[in-house]
């Protein structure tokens, strides 16, 4: 009798269990599962390149003579002017030369006047009314000098700029040539940034430097900078560890924002003409290749492997492995497999992308 129960139990238990796998079989195949055709535009695309940004003009100031730094006319960070005094060595030693050198000449004008006299009545040599002159041109270039060298002392901004950080202090013996602090010229900056081989190769083969588009450049923050800039040159050579070459833009920056040293993205757009897009969600991975699921007028299903060339909101930008014409699977990848047969229903372009923006807006 136990034995009889046991067996009861069991039938019923595979009855049961064949009955859900049928059902669930049976819902599988009477699923629905949304197909849609690749979208074929026109389509920009910004590729982005990291970027270094330098000021236009960028300089060091260095002492030219030794000395005591006596004054500090600026502040770090201040904006100057070109031609304004910013800093001044200890100049006692260099105007007590200035002044020997200025008595000196004035001797040997004297003396040269006497001369020119003595000769004029023929009373002395023309050979030495031109010894004399030549004293008195000697006399001039070292004052000349002298004064070259007291200006040395008075250091000016070279071209309007903004000060950098101090390297020295009030009061500091200062040795020639000795780093005071930095200059720059924000007024415009050049953007760096290196470009693969390949992708230079088709810049250069569609177009010249002269009509290269406008770049864009996002700085740290992710937002973008209100100027776009202009590509002006190209460096002369590739990096042969990198195979990168370097570009150089040039940006506008009335308002200053940019300084020196700064980083950021450099977004050039890139135009695809008759451009295949397709939603990322259709898309599957294995072994770092992606693939889609293509969906015949029969309903079988078979993967193919796409090749995506730019990544946009939501879409994929695919160069090769399908055809506009193609129908491609968008949901329920993970609930078939290669080769079933499903019911399906085809969405418009305009449905997929509504959908999609809505997603990107969330």
């Amino acid at each position: 009798m136990k034995n009889y129960h046991m067996i009861l139990t069991g039938l019923v238990l595979l009855y049961a269990v064949t009955s859900c796998g049928e059902k669930h079989h049976a819902e599988k195949h009477q699923a629905t599962y949304q197909v849609t055709h690749p979208i074929e535009k026109d389509t920009l695309v910004y590729e982005e390149y990291v970027s270094q940004i330098h000021s236009i003009q960028h300089i060091e100031l260095r002492a030219m003579e030794k000395g005591y730094l006596q004054n500090i006319f600026v502040d770090e960070g201040q904006l100057v002017k070109k031609g304004q005094l910013m800093f001044r060595i200890m100049p006692l030693i260099y105007e007590a030369e200035m002044q020997k050198a200025k008595a000196e000449a004035n001797f040997a004008e004297i003396e040269y006047l006497n001369t020119k006299s003595l000769a004029d009545s023929n009373i002395v040599s023309a050979n030495e009314l031109a010894l004399a002159k030549a004293q008195l041109d000697k006399a001039n270039a070292e004052l000349s000098l002298a004064n070259a060298h007291l200006g040395f002392t008075e250091i000016r901004a070279p071209f309007d700029g903004i000060m950098g950080r101090f390297h020295v202090r009030l009061g500091s013996l200062l040795d020639e040539g000795e780093l005071l602090t930095t200059l720059s010229d924000n007024s415009n900056v050049w953007v760096y940034f290196n470009v693969p081989e390949a992708q230079y190769l088709d810049f250069i083969s569609t177009a010249s430097l002269d009509s290269l588009p406008e770049v864009y450049l996002q700085m740290a923050n992710r937002k973008d900078f209100d100027n776009p800039g202009k590509i002006e040159t190209i460096e002369s050579d590739f990096n042969h560890e990198t195979g990168n070459i370097a570009f150089r833009a040039t940006f506008p920056n009335q308002r200053g924002i940019l300084r020196h040293g700064e980083t950021g993205n450099i977004k050039m757009p890139v135009e695809f003409p008759h451009a295949l897009l397709i939603p990322q969600k259709a898309t599957f991975e294995i072994l770092d290749k992606k693939y889609v699921f293509l969906v015949d007028e029969e309903g079988v299903i078979q993967s193919r492997e796409i090749t995506v060339v730019a990544e946009l909101p939501h879409l994929y930008l695919v160069s090769g492995g399908i055809s506009s014409s193609d129908q491609i699977l968008i949901e329920g990848l993970r609930k078939v497999v290669n080769g079933e047969k499903i019911h399906f229903d085809v969405v418009s372009h305009e449905a997929v992308m509504k959908e999609l923006n809505g997603l990107h807006a969330e």
